[in-house]
């Protein structure tokens, strides 16, 4: 089955930075990877994705030009960088892969796919 294990969370301050990591098994075809994050008493957010069969990336607006996902496929793991992080960006962070999917375009936020398998989470808290 597929299995993505998070890591990489932790505590830092205002402006610092975080370099999450998924691990991932069982993933095979073509499909969007992306991280969801959860705040309390807030709705879950994508933050952002990527196509595995590109390098296709999008972001939400709020850590646009701060985050950057990326992949090495041939470690089937994926990454982000988050940088210059805020106090709003404190939120259990997770993993998640979408139905496969074919075409580039497949990954944007207006397609709406499924996304199945989650990880278990990575807190990242950010102080002020």
């Amino acid at each position: 089955r597929v299995q993505l294990v998070e890591s990489g969370g932790g505590s830092v301050q205002a402006g610092g930075s975080l370099r999450l990591s998924c691990a991932a098994s069982g993933v095979t075809y073509t499909r969007c990877m992306a991280w969801f994050r959860q705040a309390p008493g807030k709705e879950r957010e994508r933050v952002a994705t990527i196509y595995t069969g590109g390098d296709n990336t999008y972001y939400a607006d709020s850590v646009k030009g701060r985050f950057t996902i990326s992949q090495d496929n041939a470690k089937n793991t994926l990454y982000m960088q988050m940088n210059s992080l805020k106090p709003e960006d404190t939120a259990m962070y997770y993993c998640a892969t979408s139905s496969p999917c074919i075409g580039r375009g497949c990954c944007a936020p207006e397609a709406k796919l499924d996304y199945n398998y989650w990880g278990q989470g990575t807190q990242v808290s950010v102080s002020s």
